[in-house]
This record gives structure tokens, C-alpha cells and sequence, in this order.
């Protein structure tokens, strides 16, 4: 979802697409929210401009609705599979070319993907991972961007402190690069703020750097004193 002011329409509005719905409201894309529980509507239409009780599993609804002139919409539905799976498909039969869903198992996602979406996620599955990775080492932030590929926010080992970048020997020991800096103690009159890294970036303990690599490499990396 790249142009953030194209409308979206966000189906299913549990905890995962209200918050979804209002972050990008708040944002200032335009939402229609739609769920078949009443009481969340309800809940929901003080804080949504538009928001609405349907069936998204009946296409004449969605037709109804004017769904099928949105060009991005998200399937935030969790709990009901076969009502995500049938959401999904019929938003891919009116013809929407960015659908995204939420998956809660593997074969909910695989079933997703073969139905139409075009993006699945897995935020429970995804946080969990993104938690486990935070408890060891030193790693303060991790992100996924692709099955085996991380960027990470850490503090440099003492080996690769007081000397330049190009010196450490990071990238040909640990299979790491480091792209950014924070330094801990930032020049006289300026704030502390991330700057792309250079050969000549010299890191200092308690500075904290972004690194990117393959995950074993980069929790290596982080696991290092």
C-alpha cells in the first residue's frame, strides 16, 4: 500500500482491523470500515467516518457498498476463516488489485494467496517472532523484510568500537553491514539522531547502529560481547 491517500476498505474490525482502520484514518486516508457485528459498528462510528454493518460474504453487499471501486482493501478477518477465506474471493471476483489478509495459520495463508490476496500477514505469528528475537542478545529492534533477511537496531561489540568501519572487518566476520549510527554522545549544540554509516564512521560503546544481513548473521552479530 504504497500511496497511503487512496482510500481503503477495511473488512472485519476486531482489534487488529479497528486499529488497522484508525491509524490510517488518523493518517488521512479514507476508510470504510465494514463488520456484520452491530455492536462493533456502533462502538466504532464515533471514531471512523464511514463505517458500516454488512455481510462480506454476500457480493451484492459488497457491490452495494461500492467496494468494488476501491482499488486497495484489507481482509481483517480473524476468527471466522471461512467468512475471510469467502471475503477474499469475492473482493478478487470484483476485480480489487491490491488485497491484503489477515492469516492465523499457515494453511489459512496459503488458502488466502490461492483465493486472490495479494498480500497475507500474520500480525500474532509476526510479533511473536519479532519478540523472541528482542529477548536475546543485545537486539533492541528487529524487522523481517524477507524470509531470511533482517534489519536490526543493536549497540556495537567492544571489537568493532574505537576504530573506522572499514577497519572492523563487520561485513567479512559476522556477514553484517552497518548502514546507520546513532552516536551516544552526539557533538556539542546538535541532538542525537541516526546518519548513514561510512567507512569512516568510528563506533563508540553505547552508540546504538542499524544493521542489515541474513538473521543468523545479524543475532550472531548482536550475540557478540
Amino acid at each position: 500500500m504504497a500511496d497511503l491517500t487512496e482510500p481503503v476498505v477495511v473488512i472485519g474490525l476486531g482489534r487488529f482491523g479497528a486499529a488497522l482502520a484508525l491509524e490510517l484514518a488518523g493518517r488521512g486516508t479514507e476508510v470504510l470500515g465494514i463488520d456484520h457485528r452491530p455492536k462493533v459498528v456502533q462502538a466504532l462510528s464515533g471514531r471512523l467516518p464511514h463505517v458500516i454493518t454488512a455481510d462480506s460474504t454476500d457480493i451484492e453487499a459488497l457491490r452495494q457498498l461500492g467496494v468494488s471501486e476501491f482499488r486497495r482493501a484489507v481482509v481483517a478477518i480473524g476468527t471466522d476463516i471461512q467468512a475471510s477465506i469467502l471475503t477474499t474471493s469475492l473482493l478478487s471476483e470484483l476485480g480489487i488489485p491490491d488485497i491484503w489478509a489477515k492469516a492465523v495459520s499457515d494453511q489459512h495463508r496459503h488458502i488466502l494467496t490461492r483465493v486472490g490476496a495479494h498480500k497475507v500477514v500474520a500480525p500474532e505469528h509476526d510479533m511473536g517472532e519479532r519478540v523472541a528475537h528482542l529477548l536475546s542478545g543485545r537486539i533492541l529492534d528487529y524487522v523481517e523484510v524477507d524470509a531470511d533477511f533482517a534489519v536490526v537496531k543493536t549497540t556495537p561489540p567492544r571489537e568493532v568500537v574505537g576504530m573506522p568501519l572499514r577497519d572492523s572487518r563487520v561485513r567479512s566476520r559476522w556477514g553484517v553491514t552497518v548502514v546507520a549510527v546513532k552516536p551516544q554522545a552526539p557533538p556539542m549544540g546538535r541532538r542525537s539522531e541516526f546518519t548513514h554509516a561510512t567507512p569512516d564512521t568510528v563506533l563508540a560503546y553505547g552508540d546504538l547502529i542499524l544493521i542489515v544481513g541474513p538473521v543468523d548473521s545479524v543475532e550472531r552479530f548482536a550475540a557478540s560481547e
